[in-house]
């Protein structure tokens, strides 16, 4: 199956809408000519194929019965800018080269099988992530359709251009009596396996994550005349603040803390900064974990800020709690690992995925597929033709097998 996984990845990596670098969003031309290519594909494997209400790709095949609950595979066709190319589609064309092998054996499953190629899940449009698997799990935000792109087009304008009705998108929700699981085959994005030895892993849970906007306000003035002892330097209170975010959500494990962003102003080189703002992003697969990390961090803003005599303002941006793997899905995908010979491993996510979503209508469960270096979001993500294979065949093997239990 390797080959031909790889051949459809680099075909869609070939669908962009940057010359020499892959990016394709959500309601693009591009996304479009993805999702008709990943419809045939779906055919071809022996499947009913049709695009939802949000512009998902929906392949459906038949159990032994017509009708019957299915199992849901897939992951999303969207990318970051300047994507690496297995992010996402790996997980839609190995879930769909699974059921091709089913139905070249003539294999009908006591469930159906259906796979979903998300339509947004890195949310790069439009701000919002996981569009096309919240409206699938009935937990779409309208408020979302008035949100605009770079180009001050809004998402209810943009749906209507690619054809799709902005009103019906509702219509994409699925219930969960339809609903066996969702399974996503994915990239690791981390250096894990890699440094296991192992070429794939079972996921025990996708990490919650927080974040926020800081401002501190100080005062600006000149950098050669204000004393050192005198100053409310807002940059210096943000670079501790850096440090403090770094310390103390080192030594946990699966916690970890980012400063994504951060900016001084006025933003001149003979300036002392007046103003500083940054952002924080803390994830961890518990969510008390990450709430403590949380409470301790913002407090330990709070007395610096004190201490150095600056104001604080502190915004929340976001807040999902950790998605948890379905022990009774786990315990399979470690059978299924086991099976292709090799030895059960797991792991956390620390990347969000469309399986926090899903978790509104079923258990979850993922797949963590081995990348070099743990690069992702770049175009330097790779992952070897042999570890395709073993994750297609891991897959294979836990679809063969699957059971809900009783």
């Amino acid at each position: 199956m390797a080959s031909e996984i790889c051949r459809r990845v680099d075909e869609l990596a070939g669908i962009s809408e940057e010359a020499g670098r892959l990016t394709r969003t959500f309601l693009s031309p591009q996304q479009m000519q993805a999702s008709d290519r990943v419809t045939d594909w779906m055919r071809q494997a022996g499947m009913q194929a049709r695009i939802d209400a949000i512009g998902n790709v929906v392949g459906r095949y038949e159990g032994d019965r017509l009708g019957l609950p299915a199992l849901f595979l897939g992951s999303h066709l969207d990318t970051v800018r300047d994507a690496g190319k297995y992010d996402g589609p790996l997980g839609v064309v190995t879930a769909i080269a699974c059921v091709d092998a089913l139905n070249r054996e003539n294999i009908r499953l006591p469930f159906a099988i259906e796979v979903i190629g998300f339509s947004d899940e890195e949310g790069v449009r439009f701000g919002a992530t996981m569009l096309g698997s919240d409206a699938v799990a009935g937990t779409f935000d309208d408020a979302v359709l008035n949100r605009t792109d770079d180009s001050q087009v809004t998402m209810r304008d943009a749906m209507v251009a690619y054809g799709l009705d902005p009103n019906g998108v509702g219509l994409a929700a699925r219930h969960r009596n339809e609903v066996l699981a969702y399974a996503e085959l994915h990239i690791e994005q981390g250096p894990v396996l890699e440094a296991k030895g192992l070429p794939v892993g079972c996921v025990t849970a996708i990490n919650g994550a927080s974040r926020y906007r800081v401002e501190l306000t100080g005062t600006a003035g000149h950098a050669g005349t204000v004393p050192m002892g005198g100053r409310r330097d807002a940059l210096a209170a943000a670079a501790e603040g850096v440090l403090a975010v770094e310390t103390l959500c080192s030594g946990e494990d699966g916690l970890v803390g980012t400063i994504g962003r951060i900016e001084a102003l006025p933003g001149a080189v003979n300036v002392i900064p007046g103003r500083a703002r940054f952002t924080i992003d803390i994830r961890a697969p518990v969510d008390a974990q990450r709430e403590r990390a949380v409470a301790a961090v913002l407090k330990r803003f709070a007395e610096i800020a004190a201490g150095r005599g600056v104001g604080i303002a502190i915004e929340k941006l976001y807040e999902m709690p950790a998605a948890p793997c379905a022990p009774w899905l786990m315990d399979q995908i470690d059978s299924a690992i086991a099976d292709a010979g090799i030895t059960p491993f797991r792991l956390p996510s620390g990347a969000g995925h469309d399986g926090l979503a899903m978790k509104a209508i079923a258990d979850i469960a993922m797949i963590f597929v081995r990348c070099e270096k743990g690069i992702s979001h770049n175009p330097a993500e790779a992952i070897t033709a042999a570890d395709a294979e073993t994750g297609a065949r891991v897959l294979l093997n836990f679809i063969r097998n699957f059971k809900v239990p009783v």
